[in-house]
């Protein structure tokens, strides 16, 4: 079905990073939800108010609260997929995220009233009815959320939106606390201990838990989360596989919203190589990111003396002295002259801080200064730390 609905609705339905194909993804998401939602509202509001199960009721009311979180995200696709203008240059693409925000609090408020609603039941009980009308209406809502989760869990992970997977795992909830409703509803009727209040009330708490986790995920990106480790492998493997590479460094990945994310990186290249070769061969790495991923990547060079002995010797030295400061410390952006009529030497570097490293950048920086000043008694050290703001083992 989900297949069907995509073939015959989104049109270049594989180019999934092309934010107007985006928006057509939600839109029919959004649509289709709706729907769903609405027709199971009416029906499990009738039988529950028939039954006088404030279980059944508070379900159908949770069906009408996800048709319009279901809104919510459908204009949230909608605001996301506006170009960019003057005031944001990169485009409206974190809307999306924010939209996701909001389903997870309106889940977390549903999930509050229920727990309200059944503490009601509790200190105030009346009868449930249990009629063969209640069970197939809450069988069908069952089915009916349980494919609603498919659906959007499939979508969610195709185009990479944090909203509808916030919203597959609300259907996923529905199913959890519809079937709880329904064997609750049976034991009630077969002991004639009324448990509808009780299994409102565990419902409910799953569902702020669940609110509670969802709330924090569609948050990270907002703060600004790692980016994905395989997207920065693919980055660092293309980059190192280009003709006359020697290394790359300071990868930068800014994501503002699905399908809109921005790069930047440092890359080695030989000092003796021809400048325009060199240009050459960034713009060529540029060009296939911008091709093939959509993702805008803007290379800078940096040159390596590659032809002097003395200064390859003082890198793979350093390189290796470094590490019992910290085994996982790296250098880069190594160079060294002579000043003063050759008196003294002038070396200067970049380390790169790994995350969880207790040292301050000052005790990194006079750590390395009295290596180097071990070795070469006469040099003045300047040393740059460096962030690692990705995950990889580049």
């Amino acid at each position: 079905m989900t297949d069907w609905l995509v073939r015959h609705f989104i049109r270049n339905a594989d180019d999934t990073a092309s934010p107007a194909v985006r928006d057509s993804y939600g839109t029919m998401a959004g649509i289709v939800c709706i729907v769903c939602n609405v027709l199971l509202c009416v029906a499990k509001g009738t039988i529950g108010l028939i039954a006088g199960s404030v279980s059944i009721v508070a379900d159908a009311v949770n069906n009408l609260s996800d048709a319009t979180s279901n809104i919510v995200s459908l204009v949230g696709f909608r605001l996301a997929s506006k170009p960019a203008d003057d005031n944001h240059p990169y485009g409206h693409g974190r809307i999306e995220y924010l939209a996701g925000t909001i389903v997870s609090a309106l889940i977390i408020v549903v999930g509050l009233e229920l727990v309200r609603s059944s503490i009601i039941k509790i200190v105030h009980p009346s009868p449930t009815e249990f009629s063969p009308a209640v069970v197939a209406i809450l069988v069908a809502s069952i089915a009916v959320k349980a494919w609603m989760a498919h659906f959007n869990r499939t979508l969610g992970k195709r185009i990479g939106s944090v909203t509808l997977e916030a919203t597959a795992a609300d259907s996923r909830n529905d199913v959890v606390s519809t079937s709880a409703v329904l064997v609750a509803a049976a034991i009630s009727h077969a002991t004639g201990f009324d448990l509808d209040g009780w299994v409102g009330i565990v419902v409910g708490l799953f569902i702020v838990l669940s609110g509670a986790r969802l709330t924090q995920d569609t948050i990270s990106p907002l703060l600004g989360n790692a980016p994905d480790p395989a997207l920065v492998r693919r980055i660092h493997d293309t980059i190192m596989a280009a003709p006359g590479v020697l290394g790359t460094h300071d990868l930068m990945v800014h994501d503002y919203g699905p399908g809109r994310k921005f790069a930047s990186a440092h890359v080695e290249m030989p000092a003796e190589m021809d400048p325009l070769e060199s240009h050459e061969v960034l713009d060529a790495i540029e060009r296939h990111f911008a091709d093939k991923e959509h993702l805008p990547l803007v290379l800078h060079c940096d040159p390596i003396v590659t032809d002097d002995p003395a200064l390859r010797d003082m890198q793979h030295w350093l390189s290796e002295q470094v590490k019992s400061i910290d085994a996982r410390l790296t250098i880069h952006d190594l160079h060294a002259e002579r000043v003063d009529d050759g008196a003294s030497m002038r070396v200067s570097l970049d380390c790169v801080r790994p995350r969880g490293c207790t040292l301050s950048d000052d005790e990194l920086r006079e750590g390395i200064a009295a290596l180097v000043a071990a070795r070469y008694p006469n040099a003045i050290c300047t040393v740059t730390i460096d962030s690692d703001y990705v995950s990889t083992g580049a």
